[in-house]
């Protein structure tokens, strides 16, 4: 997926700062009752240390384009919509989880321009190409900020010229950092602020045998020195380079070279061990995520068999395949970087664990029938732009195909197309495969259960509607969860069942009744 220069919210809010320690991450029944949080106190003291509590108080708010709002960062102004359109549709628990306030963003991307002698490194001005530095970023995880500090020593020491976006001319261009919090030596509570930092340089050329090479050695040397294993400030985990040449609005090239620290990303997420190369996506606020999916988890019975689309590097069907003990996870996803972040992660599972898991390179929209046939539950995460529309109407007309599918003679009626696209033939065959140990009857099925994973309110809704207009779905839980606090986004985890809700109440009620003596 090409990654926008442009700010947006998957580049939002960052700063950090150690005197403002996070509170505990709490899910909370939301209710009409005073939703401003300044309205619970009487006294204006009072009311205004609330105010302070949940403040974003950074020195960057409003020449930087990353955060939306500084004021109640526990409760985004969105939440009062989400509650009243949930509620049309019958969700009347819906539930949100505000989580970490500040030093929660641990994957950043960021600009840098200037000169050696005065750096910048940072985000680009709303609407603009004017660079914002924002060194004291609160929604850093502290270690991004401490990171960027030694760049601009390491940039300023050597001379390192930055790219002009008008000449095309200089040889950084953008920095990635990533924070691992996977420390097994650490206890559990100190592992989050013991961080590693894996920095990933953009340099303007194409390849690691350009002509300004030595200038990247002597950069990525300087920053291993004074912050890698041997240092007494042990703050970096790894460094990287990606090679671009382009003057589009696309920060990474296809060329990745490993420079130093260790080759191997990995993160304790959702009950898992996980692998993610820098090429490969991975969530900002990973404490908020792993949140996302242990109630994810809840939601998905055991032994089911679940089928993952827009899985990336398979994170959330992994996480199912372990701590629910399904009988197969099919993981689909478009991205060809994620594989060998998937095939990492499967080798890190339990060995007790009976799953038949496969990963799959291809568009979801492509035949979605094809991919939903067989399990139990589809889950689906999708970009900004929400679900594509061939694959809304499969769900949609979910209870029609099935039953063309028992009346077709040869089974389901994604096999009646005589297929001839190769590259549609080779997806089919799944790119990593592990076989379950168990042998399991390959029933006729289709999933009961639907578990959309939103981080695009306005598609989100849209979505909705039309899933639930063709009335083959209803909604039965939602929740949401502060991924970018000081933004208007929520990530949102809503299940829909297959049937009507009048179906669902009336199947309850008359498990309840009771049978006579």
């Amino acid at each position: 997926m090409a990654l926008s220069l442009l700010p947006h919210a998957n580049v939002a809010a960052r700063v950090a700062t150690r005197n403002h320690p996070p509170p505990a991450s709490t899910p909370t029944l939301l209710r009409r009752r005073n939703p401003n949080p300044l309205q619970r106190h009487s006294s204006s003291s009072s009311s205004d240390a609330a105010a302070t509590s949940t403040a974003l108080q950074c020195p960057h708010f409003q020449s930087c384009s990353g955060c939306t709002h500084e004021w109640n960062l526990d409760r985004p102004p969105v939440i009062e919509e989400a509650i009243e359109f949930f509620k049309s549709l019958g969700v009347s628990d819906f539930t949100f989880e505000s989580g970490r306030l500040w030093e929660w963003r641990c994957r950043a991307k960021l600009v840098v321009r200037g000169t050696p002698e005065n750096p910048l490194i940072g985000l680009y001005q709303e609407g603009t190409h004017d660079i914002v530095d924002i060194p004291m970023c609160r929604a850093h995880h502290p270690n991004i900020n401490a990171a960027v500090d030694l760049l601009k020593q390491g940039i300023s020491k050597l001379k390192v010229e930055l790219y002009d976006e008008e000449l095309g001319t200089g040889d950084l261009r953008y920095v990635q950092m990533a924070v691992t919090t996977y420390n097994t030596s650490l206890p559990v509570s100190d592992r989050y602020q013991n961080g590693k930092v894996q920095i990933s340089l953009v340099w303007n050329s194409r390849n690691e045998h350009s002509e300004n090479h030595e200038k990247l050695n002597a950069l990525s040397n300087f920053l291993w020195r004074n912050g890698g294993a041997r240092c007494s400030n042990h703050l970096i985990h790894s460094i990287w380079a990606n090679f671009q040449t382009s003057n589009s609005n696309v920060i990474f090239g296809n060329r990745w070279r490993h420079l130093l620290g260790q080759r191997e990303f990995w993160e304790h997420i959702g009950g898992i061990d996980i692998c993610l190369d820098p090429s490969s996506f991975g969530q900002a606020n990973t404490q908020a995520f792993n949140s996302l999916l242990r109630k994810l988890q809840k939601h998905v019975s055991y032994g089911s068999s679940v089928v993952d689309l827009y899985a990336g590097s398979g994170i959330i069907g992994l996480s199912l395949a372990a701590t629910r003990k399904c009988r197969s996870v099919k993981c689909v996803e478009i991205n060809k970087e994620s594989e060998l972040s998937f095939e990492k992660s499967v080798s890190r599972l339990p060995k007790t664990i009976d799953s038949t898991i496969s990963w799959h390179n291809t568009d979801a929209s492509l035949e979605p029938l094809r991919w939903l046939e067989g399990s139990d539950v589809v889950i689906v995460d999708p970009p900004r732009k929400g679900l594509h529309p061939s694959l809304i109407d499969a769900l949609r007309h979910f209870a029609l195909s099935e039953r063309k599918i028992r009346q077709a003679p040869d089974g389901s009626i994604v096999k009646m197309k005589d297929e001839k696209r190769p590259w549609i033939l080779r997806a089919r065959e799944a790119s990593v495969h592990v076989e379950g140990k168990t042998t399991w009857d390959k029933s006729q099925k289709w999933p009961t259960t639907l578990i959309y994973i939103s981080c695009g309110w306005e598609s989100f809704k849209e979505d909705s509607r039309n899933l639930l207009s063709s009335k083959a779905w209803y909604m039965e839980k939602a929740h949401a969860f502060n991924f970018f606090p000081g933004t208007q986004s929520i990530e949102v985890l809503a299940v829909f069942k297959r049937g009507g809700p009048r179906i669902a109440q009336a199947k309850k009620k008359a498990g309840k009744k009771k049978t006579p003596r």
